[in-house]
C-alpha cells in the first residue's frame, strides 16, 4: 500500500501550525511541525517531506533563507504562508523558488486545496513500460512458424530451416490462399538488390517442400505460370 504523503509545517505561531496539522491529517497526510527555520533545515533532512509549508517570518533563520536552501538540493515543492500581502514579497518567495504563497489568515479549504494541487503537479510520473514486441507469428494445423525467433514447429517437432527457406514460408503463410509472383516473393525475401534469378525461389520452395508436407488443411500451392501460394481449405 502506498505511503501517506509527508507535510513539513514550519510556522512559529503554534496554534497556526496545530490548526494546519490537523486539516491535513484529516485528509490522510503525515505531517510533522517544526517553528523556526533551523528547525525546519534539519527536519527536511530526516523527515524527508513530500512539501513544505513555510512561514516567511520566522526567528532565526526567515522562510526566504530556508527556501534557498531547500532548493539548493531539493525540488521539494514549497508553499509559502505570510501574513505580507505586499507584491514584492510574493513576487521574490516565488523567485527563490515557491511553488506557491497563501496569505494570512486563509481559508483551510483552500489550504488543502492548493496542497493536493501542488503535489499533483510534482507528483513523479510512472516511468513508462516499454511495450512488449510484437511476436511475428503464425499458427496453422501442426504448424507454427515465428519469425521473431526464427522457429518452426512442424507436428510437434522443430524444423531446423536456414533463415531465407524460413522467411519465405512466413510471408506465404502469412497471407493465405494470396497468389505471388517469383519477382515478388523474390523481392520481398531477397530484396529489390539481389542479383539473381527466379530459379533461387523455385529452389527454396522444393526444399520447404521437403521439410513440411502437404497437410489435409493447408499446402504450399503452385500457380502454374504465375508463382506460389499458401493455400488454406
Amino acid at each position: 500500500m502506498t505511503g501517506k504523503q509527508k507535510i513539513l509545517i514550519v510556522d512559529d505561531d503554534e496554534n497556526i501550525a496545530e490548526l494546519i496539522s490537523l486539516y491535513l491529517t484529516k485528509e490522510c497526510f503525515d505531517t510533522q511541525i517544526v517553528h523556526d527555520g533551523e528547525a525546519a533545515l534539519k527536519a527536511f533532512d530526516r523527515f524527508e517531506p513530500d512539501l513544505i509549508l513555510l512561514d516567511l517570518m520566522l526567528p532565526g533563520i526567515d522562510g526566504y533563507q530556508v527556501c534557498r536552501e531547500v532548493r539548493a538540493k531539493s525540488q521539494t515543492p514549497i508553499i509559502m504562508l505570510s501574513a505580507k500581502g505586499e507584491v514584492f514579497d510574493k513576487v521574490l518567495g516565488l523567485e527563490l523558488g515557491a511553488d506557491d504563497y497563501m496569505e494570512k489568515p486563509f481559508d483551510s479549504k483552500e489550504l488543502v486545496a492548493r496542497v493536493k494541487a501542488v503535489l499533483r503537479r510534482y507528483r513523479p510520473a510512472a516511468p513508462e513500460k516499454p511495450e512488449a514486441p510484437a511476436v511475428k507469428k503464425v499458427d496453422y494445423p501442426d504448424l507454427s512458424i515465428n519469425l521473431t525467433n526464427y522457429s518452426v514447429l512442424y507436428n510437434g517437432q522443430t524444423i531446423d530451416m536456414p533463415p531465407k527457406e524460413l522467411e519465405l514460408l512466413y510471408f506465404l503463410a502469412s497471407s493465405p490462399n494470396q497468389v505471388f509472383t517469383r519477382e515478388q516473393l523474390l523481392d520481398h525475401i531477397w530484396g529489390y538488390e539481389y542479383i539473381g534469378d527466379t530459379r533461387t525461389v523455385d529452389v527454396h520452395i522444393k526444399r520447404l517442400r521437403e521439410k513440411i508436407n502437404d497437410h489435409d488443411a493447408w499446402r504450399i500451392a503452385t500457380v502454374w505460370g504465375i508463382g506460389y501460394k499458401f493455400e488454406t481449405n
